[in-house]
């Protein structure tokens, strides 16, 4: 196991689309460790693999004190009218928080190492996890979803750090 880099934004790593997962093997069983290792520090939630530079579909969290993992995973129920509005924050956008509006309840389905069917789901800050790590893996950051003029500052604010 590695305690792997977090990628930072503009890495175009955190702007690519990951593949999916069609063989499990000792590279995918090494991925897995990696992300739970890198993940299970004090203020980490949750991590995408695009995060440490691979662009497999794939992502750890770690929430009250439960640190697990998920190959594949597609979201696959969200609440359509109770939402939560938090600031968010992300690893690979260090230092900023922003007020970012999510679906109360997510549920994901993909498999283990096993191959097994795996269900990830929950409200508030799972919820948030899930939907923040599946948007990683689809290429986005959670920048993309701020409302207008929460985004412009948060831009002008992210080209100021860089």
């Amino acid at each position: 196991m590695a305690m792997r880099d977090i990628r930072i934004v503009p890495d175009p790593v955190l702007r690519t689309v990951c593949d999916e997962i069609k063989v499990i093997d000792s590279r995918v069983k090494g991925l897995v460790e990696d992300l739970l290792e890198t993940v299970d520090l004090e203020g980490r939630a949750g991590l995408a693999a695009n995060q440490i530079g691979v662009s497999l579909r794939a992502f750890s969290w770690n929430l009250d004190g439960q640190v697990g993992y998920i190959l594949n995973p597609r979201i696959v129920e969200l609440s359509e009218d109770e939402f939560q509005h938090g600031d968010e924050g992300c690893l690979s956008v260090p230092g900023l928080w922003y007020p970012t509006r999510r679906a109360q309840y997510a549920r994901a389905e993909g498999i283990n190492l096993d191959g097994k069917k795996v269900v990830v789901e929950g409200t508030d800050i799972m919820a948030r996890c899930i939907q923040h790590e599946v948007d990683h893996l689809d290429g986005k950051v959670y920048l993309d979803r701020l409302e207008k003029e929460v985004r412009r500052r948060a831009m002008r604010e992210l080209r100021a750090a860089l």
